[in-house]
């Protein structure tokens, strides 16, 4: 139930001012994604398949008409994205014989049905197990779609061949075509639609204002959780190079660094399990124009960093007294910073001057 708790205010200590976190929604199952629809309602995915339709007056609305989800580990229903053409785009864990991988695909809203639905990828190969799907969703204002897709945890090597999607980006146009200047295009053996590779779990995208470059996070294993300004055709390293090790101690890969790997713009040691991310491009927070923001699972908190160029230079943690585990931060038509807290009674919050 939509709630401003106007009376009910949390201040917190900031370099620019103190803030107030309003919780909005609440006994939300795991959200995931978060879209902003016209007239001030929202579209929110929760991870065990269901999305809702929140209204302007905090009534909930059961979304219908979504695909067949696997609903198991870090698998269900993803992320969400709009286009100006009022297309929903969705990512989702979609089941196979005992597999699974993460599609995409866009329907249009109608009447809390999603009609005219349209499927636009799917990862292939599916693999068994319930980790690593991903997933991010970024529409371009020039008509492109970028995906982010994960390694799917058993499958850490094929993040280095161009015949799979594990552990890749990919680059479509938004009706699913593939483009022709895509970096592996006529490459023997590679997938057409692969823009990078060498990922590992990447649960964070965002596009920097006026630049648009594309940026993405990815978890790393035990340390080593990585910020990435993804390039077309680059590699950046995984499982060959990496910043953390394998869970409980062990090398992974030949260091750090090697010839063809991209490396990191910046690092987390030990892992925070990064997840959301949006550059802040609003008027509520002049002073955080430009900066790049990222949420926190393990860590519990959100992360403000500033840039120099494309160099991150600092990091402020901001309410890691809430204790919450956070998704999903997204900038508001409003310009206030959305967040949604993972849990199984997982909360939408409003974070403002």
């Amino acid at each position: 139930m939509l709630r401003l708790l106007a009376l009910l205010l949390i201040f917190l200590v900031s370099p620019v001012r103190a803030l107030t976190l309003v919780p909005l929604v609440d006994g939300l199952a795991h959200p995931w994604g978060l879209a902003f629809l016209p007239g001030g309602e929202l579209l929110i995915s929760e991870r065990p398949g269901r999305l809702l339709r929140i209204d302007a007056k905090g009534q909930r609305h059961p979304v219908s008409g979504l695909p067949p989800i696997a609903n198991a580990g870090q698998g269900g229903l993803l992320d969400l994205a709009l286009d100006k053409e009022g297309w929903i785009y969705l990512s989702y864990s979609e089941p196979g014989d005992g597999v699974a991988g993460t599609a995409v695909a866009r329907a249009r809203l109608q009447k809390d049905s999603l009609v005219d639905w349209q499927l636009l990828f799917r990862q292939q190969p599916k693999v068994a197990g319930g980790a690593h799907f991903g997933s991010r969703l970024l529409l371009t204002d020039d008509g492109y779609l970028y995906i982010t897709l994960g390694d799917r945890f058993t499958e850490r090597e094929r993040a280095q061949t161009l015949d799979n999607h594990l552990g890749k980006t990919v680059r479509l146009h938004k009706d699913g075509r593939i483009p022709t200047d895509n970096p592996f295009v006529g490459t023997a053996g590679a997938l057409p639609e692969i823009w990078s590779l060498g990922h590992r779990n990447m649960q964070g995208a965002a596009l920097r204002p006026v630049s648009q470059q594309f940026w993405a996070h990815e978890h790393g294993p035990q340390g080593g959780d990585e910020v990435n300004l993804i390039l077309p055709g680059h590699n950046y390293g995984w499982p060959r190079v990496t910043f953390g090790e394998e869970y409980g101690g062990g090398k992974i890969g030949s260091g750090t660094a090697a010839p063809g790997m991209t490396p990191p713009l910046w690092i987390w040691v030990p892992s925070i399990a990064p997840s959301g991310m949006t550059f802040y491009r609003g008027q509520l927070f002049k002073a955080w124009r430009g900066d790049l923001f990222v949420g926190a699972l393990r860590g519990q908190a959100l992360l403000h960093l500033r840039l120099a160029g494309d160099k991150i230079v600092s990091e402020e943690r901001l309410l890691t007294e809430q204790g919450e585990r956070i998704r999903t931060v997204k900038e508001g038509p409003d310009g206030a910073l959305y967040l949604l807290t993972d849990a199984g009674n997982g909360r939408l919050l409003k974070l403002t001057p």
